[in-house]
């Protein structure tokens, strides 16, 4: 029998540090005895643990506290906006998205390259994508501060254990260890670089931005090139027992439909993305199509329209399963939600067995396209808050 040893010091203070930033970061604007309070650490170890992330950037002093009433005021305590960043990255079929985040999920600069990806090598779109990163990295030095993690997002199957981008139909990629490829291409050897499916990138971005009026339970979808789903029930993201959740994109809605990339047929992102809305419009590009929505032209609203169907199919199916009372469109869907909401709203209240009971919202997420990019960022800020004591020793700063 293995007889588990006792927790070194080391391992007790990596804990104990992720507690106190963990706090501040639930609740800024605690003082030292706040954080005490609420962690059951005592003064002494919190005045230690704080003193350490100060020095890290993590956190900073704001000043006494305010509030009413006799007593010493505390100091206030918040994550610092001027410390470690999130990097960003998002590898999409048509472009390359980089941008910086910081501690507090503020967008401190962010750049969305063109970019052909489709059918290129992983080599040659890393390469563009390394480009990308370094001009990211001379950023964050020119504004005097580190990159503390890397979050990217791809358009396919991540495994969580591993990160590999197992497979990206729109790419055309199989078993790319992009992890590996971005630390030896893009500088990124010192720092984590974590890797996840851009849909459930997005809905994370999407769980952090709020502004739903506390919805906690939602199916964030978004219709580019393809079509991905994130999950995230309870306030949580849920992404799969593997990391493979999200790809709505691969739902049969049409046994005769066309052949899709994956090799199947008939599936929902052939007849509900942005290519095939632009082809049932006859428009060259969404700035296009948008205009005629805009100036209502009926092939277009049509166009729209019929796309919703088959997205009501695919969407009923998750929200019978699992008693998801809203939908919120990101991506293209988000631009289109003006023409694209009433008619969704139709299909899911048709094909949605409690609907009659419980309204089915359907929500357009404030971030649009960005929110993929952003949730990369953030789950590299995640990373930093929730293990502090690693980046501290990683950055030389012990």
């Amino acid at each position: 029998m293995i007889h588990p040893r006792p927790a070194g010091q080391h391992t007790v203070r990596r804990h104990n540090c992720a507690l106190v930033l963990g706090a501040i970061a639930e609740s800024s604007g605690l003082s030292r005895a706040g954080v005490a309070a609420s962690t059951g650490l005592t003064k002494a170890t919190v005045s230690t643990l704080v003193d350490r992330l100060a020095a890290a950037s993590l956190v900073r002093d704001e000043g006494p506290q305010r509030r009413d009433g006799p007593g010493r005021r505390g100091t206030s305590l918040s994550l610092n906006p001027d410390g470690p960043h999130g990097l960003g990255v998002e590898i999409a079929v048509d472009h390359v998205a980089t941008c910086l985040v910081d501690l507090t999920g503020q967008v401190r600069w962010s750049r969305v390259s063109p970019a052909a990806n489709r059918a290129q090598s992983p080599g040659r779109v890393l390469g563009r994508v390394a480009k990308a990163v370094a001009a990211a990295l001379a950023e964050a030095a020119r504004r005097g501060v580190v990159v503390g993690g890397a979050g990217v997002a791809v358009p396919g199957l991540v495994e969580a254990s591993t990160g590999l981008l197992r497979r990206a139909p729109n790419l055309g990629w199989q078993d790319v260890d992009v992890p590996a490829e971005l630390r030896a291409r893009a500088g990124l050897e010192s720092v984590e670089v974590l890797v996840g499916n851009e849909a459930n990138l997005a809905a994370y971005a999407e769980l952090q931005a709020g502004g739903h009026d506390g919805v906690r339970d939602f199916v964030h979808v978004s219709g580019e090139i393809g079509i991905g789903a994130g999950l995230v029930l309870g306030g949580e993201l849920y992404d799969g027992t593997r990391g493979f959740g999200g790809e709505l994109g691969h739902f049969p809605v049409s046994s005769r439909g066309p052949e899709c990339s994956c090799g199947a047929r008939g599936c929902l992102e052939r007849l509900a993305a942005q290519e095939a809305i632009l082809e049932r419009a006859a428009a060259p590009d969404l700035p296009s199509l948008l205009g005629a929505l805009e100036s209502g032209e009926r092939k277009a609203v049509a166009a729209v329209r019929a796309a919703a169907r088959p997205l009501g199919t695919a969407l009923s199916s998750v929200l019978n399963l699992l008693d998801v009372p809203a939908v919120v469109l990101g991506g293209t869907y988000a631009r289109l939600h003006p023409w694209l909401a009433e008619p969704l709203r139709e299909e899911l209240t048709r094909r949605v067995l409690g609907a009659p009971w419980s309204p089915i919202d359907v929500l357009c997420s404030p971030l649009g396209t960005e929110a993929a990019v952003r949730g990369a960022a953030a789950s590299a800020v995640r990373t930093i808050v929730a293990d502090p004591d690693t980046f501290i020793a990683a950055s030389g700063r012990a």
